[in-house]
């Protein structure tokens, strides 16, 4: 399949909007020297397409007649400067960098131009470019170019996206080795081991006179099952890998004034929630991402669950439930100092079939709570002191150990938590572990040649040797558009 609108140049803004000390302004494509040709100048009486690759350039975006630049070489001033009654035409200084076909990130020429970071230049740079025949980039179209001319394979241009986004060290670790290849490098040699199994068994339909000897059929098994194997392992790896790139979610919930919002401020280390003697305080839920031991955490604290006393509260508690539902973990949390109310027995109802950890707040004041009944609901609970920040650390561990079921490990092998990934090898792993139970049942050799072409296919699809336009739009529309 061949790139859309391959000969058109595009441009974008590569670095966000607003004020800052620089903003990037990239292009790529055939005319994206020619376009730099008419909008730049400097004092070296050459143009950008005079200039070598990989080079960087000081000067001016101007938007009328060139000639305004001029070289002095008076002594006791500047080398250069622009006449001061024509400065109406200088858009902005900047630093132009020449990066030529095909050493560049989408093997096009690229030209990327640094000015100042504030909007109204940004502006006025891309303005100019799209007035010189660019158009504007769409999302991800860069990394688009990237992988359809040959510059990346398509596990390699997911992972810039991943990068982008990690929210810890460990997913930007991820992103990295599979930016690096790794990945692929391991699907391409379990292809490279079917391709052989595959070629042994296509050259035994096609010449059935020649029998496979019962050696070569154990050969292949044995082939079979090293190739499972490392599936199952990739398989393993990468549901670590998902959690550390995307998350979990937890949820606090409990009755009015137990604590809840005291346990965010606690975890985060910083006052996020308002915290008051009052109940019904928080009226809606709020939610940040906090690094855990590597585990990017989706913490929600949610409004307390009670009747609703007006129209708010009754949006509020709506809320606290659906989050209730989304959640991959929930830490209910009690009131310590009190004994069970006819609210905490509910909740306890209710959430009997979610993975819940409880806490036990307050533990700085006199305690009144009766753990023994807790005990016959949780297999383990906390007790903190949410406003004293005690016991804190041992609430981190608790839910590391729920991601991990007690092996605590950032699992360094992990090299992909893409779910289209996972799903793929999945796919691929259940049809190698079909053809090894018709192998042993003596299938036609016919069915096993097709589900190992299935199983490759699985496979080729993960590299972006197979694509349809339909998949690459929905994995480029997520990046942003400079990218």
């Amino acid at each position: 399949m061949k790139l859309q609108n391959a000969n058109d140049t595009i441009v974008a803004i590569a670095t966000s909007m607003g004020e800052a000390g620089i903003g990037i302004v990239r292009m790529s494509g055939r005319q994206a020297l020619r376009i730099a040709d008419n909008i730049f100048v400097c004092n070296k009486n050459k143009k950008p397409s005079q200039f070598k690759t990989h080079t960087v350039h000081y000067g001016w975006i101007v938007s009328g007649p060139q000639s305004t630049v001029h070289s002095r070489q008076k002594k006791n001033k500047k080398p250069w400067t622009v006449d001061c009654g024509l400065w109406t035409n200088i858009v902005d200084e900047v630093i132009l960098t020449v990066m030529r076909a095909p050493r560049s990130y989408t093997k096009e020429n690229i030209v990327e131009i640094n000015c100042h970071g504030g909007i109204i230049a940004m502006r006025r740079v891309l303005g100019l470019i799209l007035d010189n025949g660019a158009r504007l980039a769409q999302p991800g179209e860069f990394t688009k170019r990237a992988f359809l001319n040959g510059r990346l394979d398509l596990t390699q241009a997911e992972a810039v996206l991943d990068v982008i986004r990690a929210k810890t060290d460990s997913a930007l670790k991820i992103g990295q080795v599979q930016l690096k290849g790794e990945f692929a490098s391991q699907i391409n040699n379990l292809r490279e081991e079917l391709l052989d199994i595959l070629t042994i068994l296509e050259a035994n339909i096609d010449f059935p006179e020649e029998e496979i000897a019962p050696a070569d059929i154990k050969k292949i098994y044995e082939k079979l099952n090293h190739v499972n194997d490392k599936l199952k392992n990739i398989l393993h790896s990468s549901m670590h890998g998902r959690v550390l790139r995307d998350g979990i979610h937890v949820v606090i919930c409990g009755r009015p004034n137990v604590g809840k919002s005291s346990l965010l401020n606690a975890l985060l280390k910083r006052e996020r929630s308002i915290v008051t003697s009052l109940a019904g305080t928080t009226r809606d839920t709020i939610e940040e991402i906090i690094d855990i031991e590597g585990i990017p955490v989706r913490i929600v604290d949610t409004a307390g669950i009670i009747e609703p006393r007006d129209l708010v509260e009754k949006k509020a508690i709506q809320r606290s439930r659906q989050q209730i539902r989304q959640a991959d973990l929930i830490i209910l949390i009690f009131d310590g100092s009190k004994k069970l109310a006819s609210q905490d027995q509910s909740l306890i109802k209710k959430l009997k079939n979610k993975t819940v950890l409880a806490v036990i707040n307050k533990m700085d004041l006199k305690e009144k709570i009766e753990k023994d009944k807790l005990a016959k609901n949780f297999n383990q609970i906390v007790p903190i002191s949410a406003k004293n920040v005690k016991n804190i650390n041992l609430l981190e561990k608790a839910i590391v150990n729920f991601v991990y079921h007690g092996k605590i490990n950032i699992s360094e092998s992990a090299l992909t938590g893409n779910m289209r990934h996972i799903e793929k090898i999945s796919d691929s792993q259940k049809l190698i572990e079909g053809v090894l139970n018709s192998t042993d049942s003596k299938s036609p050799v016919e069915f096993v040649a097709q589900d190992i072409k299935d199983a490759l296919d699985c496979l080729d699809d993960i590299l972006g040797k197979r694509f349809s336009e339909d998949l690459l739009d929905k994995i480029f529309n997520e990046f942003c558009i400079g990218k």
